[in-house]
Order: structure tokens, then C-alpha cells, then sequence
């Protein structure tokens, strides 16, 4: 029984991620594609925001499939942990919940992916997991590059606001037909 849990909830973590990742590089599921996603990522100081989305997008991807097979674990429920710890940091202005763009999808995830990172991913795998040292040091980088997008997108200055180029003023009116009109008096 814990097997076949613990393979439902590899399978609806890595599926979301799969989704989540669609949505930033193609658009698909209502999401912005890349270049939507890549601005986003620029307004909040992660840049070039194209190559952070990509970036974003392939963790998600990787550490999806990873997590629903097995292979290499923990590295997939790490990859994603990693993902939504940046996204967590993201939609802190929207406060908790969802609905008003908030921590609440994200932190669920992470949750999901360190709770699956923790019990391991059960007998239902493909391939074998990474050794001892090899996750640790894993764990150490994949959370210094978390940390230091999370410090760079906090830290960051928001954008300038572009205003729209203003229209020309029209031309002042003329002295001249008024001035001819005085000299006819």
C-alpha cells in the first residue's frame, strides 16, 4: 500500500511540474510562453528572463520526470523542491492563498517534493538512486542556486516603468492672420 501512495503522489507531483513547465514554454494550460514567462522573470529581477524561464522550465521538466520514475533519487523531488522554493519567493506579495496569486501552490509542491525526497520513491521505480555523497552534495548546490535566486529576486530593483511616447503637442495657433486683420483697420 505505501508503494502504490507513494508512486500516486511521484506521479502527481512529476505530472504538475510537466504542466507547470508547458505552460512557461508553450503557452499551453492558459500559461504566458516563454516570452510572457521570460518578462515576468525580468520584472522580478531574475535576468535575462527568457534564459531564467527556459532555466525554470527545464528544472521542472527534469525534476518531473525524474520524480515519476524513480531514476536517480532524490534528484527529482530535489530539482522540484528547488523550483518552488524560487516560485514560493515569487508570489510572496500575493500573501497565502492561490486565488490572489499567492504562496499557497508552490509551497504545496515543496512540500510534496521534500516529503517524497524523504521517504524515498518506494518499490514502483526505474533505475537506481544516487549514492549518499553524490545527494548530499546535490542538495548543498541545489540550495545555494535556490538561495541566490531567491536573494537576487528579492534584492532586485524593480523595473523602471516605461511610459507611452506622449503625442506631439499640436501647433499654437498663429499671430498672423490676427496681426492682419489689425493692419486692414
Amino acid at each position: 500500500m505505501r508503494d502504490a501512495a507513494l508512486f500516486g503522489a511521484r506521479l502527481l507531483l512529476g505530472g504538475y511540474m510537466g504542466i507547470h513547465a508547458s505552460q512557461k514554454l508553450l503557452g499551453k494550460f492558459h500559461g504566458p510562453g516563454l516570452e510572457g514567462a521570460g518578462a515576468l522573470f525580468e520584472k522580478n529581477g531574475l535576468a535575462p528572463g527568457r534564459q531564467m524561464a527556459t532555466a525554470a522550465a527545464a528544472t521542472e521538466i527534469a525534476g518531473g520526470v525524474l520524480t515519476v520514475t524513480g531514476f536517480a533519487y532524490p534528484a527529482g523531488p530535489l530539482a522540484v523542491a528547488g523550483a518552488m522554493s524560487v516560485a514560493a519567493a515569487h508570489n510572496r506579495g500575493g500573501g497565502l492563498m492561490a486565488v490572489r496569486g499567492g504562496v499557497e501552490l508552490p509551497v504545496s509542491y515543496l512540500t510534496l517534493a521534500l516529503t517524497l525526497a524523504a521517504a524515498g520513491p518506494g518499490r514502483f521505480k526505474i533505475g537506481p538512486s544516487l549514492p549518499g555523497r553524490l545527494t548530499a552534495l546535490g542538495i548543498v548546490a541545489g540550495g545555494v542556486a535556490a538561495a541566490a535566486l531567491i536573494a537576487k529576486m528579492v534584492t532586485a530593483e524593480p523595473p523602471a516603468e516605461q511610459s507611452a511616447p506622449q503625442p506631439a503637442a499640436p501647433p499654437a495657433p498663429s499671430a498672423a492672420p490676427a496681426a492682419a486683420g489689425a493692419a486692414d483697420d
